[in-house]
Parts: structure tokens; sequence; C-alpha cells
């Protein structure tokens, strides 16, 4: 009743109902270097940024198919909004634009409340979070044992002080699986990535776990090893190699049955391949929205996931997802290679609020290099011995050097920050 608010509480309360309620009033898509740059503009001057995987050339349109839906509507409700549009999107590349308006939508719901956004998802509970090294890999001088060797070697010594490091193998890896005939039975295909399937030959399975062998004598117990092996492997191969590397204790195997751009996530078949080993098995960075997760974490059918924020629908989509695995004991290590700079500050903001299934996530970093001349709010260094600091500035803290940025945008986007 208005009767029992203090004298003290009346004006706060009359000020909130006077506040003009923000609004939507424009949706802009820029391509910056190779990352689509998601801009959602108001009528209050705040704007929130959100940004789709490098090399998503082509995301444009499909980011301003949504603008007329959500035109108008208040970006602090982020769930009104993408009650609007989140049935609209998909798998691989409609989850991503769906994806970097949800976390523009973050961006500025944090900024309106002044608060960074790890505290509009709950808040946080750790104060640094893990990372591993995603694309950080030096390159390869040969596809030999040994050459797997030096390059964990240098990780190893890198200045990131990484904990974890995951390594590309097998059908993940066609350097790999090419530098030697006949080390499965079919041919090597071009044009999309990832595309070699089919079973191996006893050549090929050993060779692949020489590799491993040699890469784990390397880190031993001190630095964790991952593998990110598919997808294109038979049950047979995918059950013989994870029983060969049992001894090894890795993070985990990623992807080896289906995976990336695969439009569907075979969970009858993870669960019978998690059933067979000991070694933690993981999937789902191409997976798009939580009701695709469902039969993956109510079959237990794996041990680890990997959503990736910028194609699962978001970062408020991802914590929901994560505590519905820790209730089932899954743990989630989410996916992130490519996802630059703005997608770093989600990656940041979601993981210091994440339930302690969580395990760490994949370090994006800025392609093309002259990304870290471009924006600001970014710790220096960004990572020190394996884990960055959460950062406690408003929204996700990473705002754009303007007149930098600019000189970067082709003429087709030269409006993008007016």
């Amino acid at each position: 009743m208005l009767g029992s608010l203090s004298a003290a509480a009346l004006p706060a309360q009359q000020r909130r109902a006077s506040r003009p309620k923000i609004k939507i009033t424009d949706v802009r898509c820029a391509i910056i270097g190779q990352s689509p740059v998601v801009r959602i503009v108001t009528d209050q001057g705040i704007s929130g940024y959100g940004q789709a995987e490098t090399r998503k050339v082509y995301l444009r349109p499909m980011v301003l198919f949504y603008k007329d839906l959500i035109l108008g509507e208040d970006p602090t409700d982020v769930e009104r909004v993408m009650m609007k549009i989140r049935r609209l999107g998909a798998f691989k590349p409609w989850g991503a634009a769906v994806s970097a308006i949800e976390i523009a939508l973050w961006d500025i719901a944090g900024q309106v409340a002044g608060v960074p956004v790890y505290k509009l998802m709950g808040g946080k509970i750790r104060d640094r979070v893990r990372i591993y090294n995603g694309g950080l890999r030096p390159a390869f001088k040969g596809q030999e044992p040994q050459h797997y060797a030096e390059v964990v070697q240098q990780m190893k010594e890198a200045p990131e002080g990484f904990t974890l490091i995951k390594m590309a193998v097998a059908f993940h890896n066609p350097a790999q699986m090419n530098a030697m005939p006949g080390q499965w039975y079919d041919e090597p295909r071009t044009g999309t990535p990832h595309s070699n399937k089919g079973m191996l030959t006893e050549k090929g399975l050993k060779r692949i776990i020489a590799s491993v062998e040699a890469m784990k004598k390397v880190l031993g117990d001190e630095v964790g090893l991952a593998l990110d092996a598919g997808p294109g492997w038979m049950m047979k191969d995918a059950v013989n190699f994870c029983k060969a590397v049992e001894p090894m204790h890795l993070a985990w195997v990623e992807d080896m049955l289906t995976g990336d751009y695969s439009p569907y996530p075979n969970a009858d078949l993870y669960r019978d391949l998690k059933m067979q080993t000991t070694v933690p098995i993981h999937t789902g960075e191409q997976i798009y929205n939580r009701q695709n997760f469902k039969d993956l974490i109510e079959k237990q059918a794996v041990d680890v996931l990997g959503p990736d924020p910028e194609d699962v629908g978001g970062i408020g989509e991802m914590k929901w997802i994560t505590e519905y695995a820790d209730l089932h004991g899954i743990l989630m290590a989410p996916h992130g290679i490519f996802d630059g700079l703005i997608g770093l500050a989600a990656h940041v903001h979601l993981a210091a609020a994440l339930p302690q299934n969580f395990i760490a996530f994949e370090y994006p970093y800025g392609q093309p290099d002259w990304w870290y001349d471009i924006v600001d709010g970014l710790p220096n260094p960004i990572v020190k011995k394996g884990f960055i600091d959460v950062w406690d500035s408003p929204g996700l803290g990473v705002t754009f050097r303007v007149n930098a940025a600019k000189a970067r945008l082709s003429p087709e986007d030269r409006g993008f920050f007016d």
C-alpha cells in the first residue's frame, strides 16, 4: 500500500515512474575485418554491441532480417525481445545472428542499470575465469608425432600460462589425415571444412594415437590436454581410440561423431560411445537453443558440453543450458575460438556467473591484430597464468575507439557509428 512507504522511498519511486522508457531505434551490422558486429541503437543515446564469429562475413542480411521485429522494444527487457526472434533462429548460421543481437541487448541492459553484465546473470561466483588456448597455436613444421610435441612445448611456455591446451587431431585436422596416404578407407574431400569421414586403417589409428602420446609426454600432469578430433569417426574406431588414450587422463575428446556444422547432435550415438570409455566425451559447439540440448542432457549422453555463446542463442540462453546440465552432472567447456574481442567480453561475464560445472572457455582473440587498437576496456595483459580477471565496468565493459574503428570500416558500413 502507498501509505506503508517511507517518505524517503516515495521520491525514488516517483523518479522511476517518470523515467522515460528506453526504446530500440535501429539495428545495424558492420563487417569489421572479417567479424560481423551488431550495434543496437536506442533513443537515449546508449548503444549495445554484439559480435558473431570471425569469418561469417555473409551474416549482415541475417541480422537485419530481425530488425523490424524488435524496433520500438525496450532492450532492457531482454527476454521479451528474445521471445520475438529466438523461435526464428536455427543452427548455424542463423543462430549466430540471434546470438549477436542477444549479447548486444545485455550490453545495453548493463549500461542502463550501471552494472556489469555478470550482475544481471545472477552475480559472479568467481573473480577470474579459466581459458584454454583456442586458436593460439604455433605453426606446425610437419605432421609427425615430434611436430605435435614441439607445438605443445611452445604453448606450454607461452606468456598466457595456459593450464589447459586443446589440439586438433584426426578428422578435425585435415593436414594430419592428408600427410600420409591410406589412413582411412576413403579419399580426402575438398570444399566444406571437416567433410572427411570413414573407417580408419590400422596405420591411421596408430598414427593419431602416437601424436597424442607425444603431446602428453610434453605436458605431463602440469597442463591439461583436450582433443578436438572430429567429426567423422566411425563408432568402432572412436571406441578403440578412446580406450587407447584412457591412461593419458585427457580433459576431453571433442566432436568425434557429430559437431561443427552438422545440424543435429545424435544423442543416442554419443551415449553409446560414452558408456564404453572413461575418456570424457564432449560436443555441442554447433547446437542452437536449449531445446536442441535436451536429449544430450537428459540422456546424459556426454560428459562435457561446449556450446558457443555466439551460436547457441546468446549468454542468457547458455546460462540456462549450463544450469540444466549441472543438474544432470554434465560439465561445461564453452567453444569460442572465433568469437572476437566483444565475444571475449561476453564469455568473461558469462563464465563469472556460471555454476561450478564450468571448466574453461575457448579463448577468442582479435583477428586481425588491429582489433586490439580499436577497442578499450580489456585488461592488459588479458590473460595471466591461464586466467582472465573479471572486470566491473557497466555492460560488457568493452567500448570502441570510434575514430580508430571508423578507419577500418568499408564504404558500405561507413555510417555504422553515426
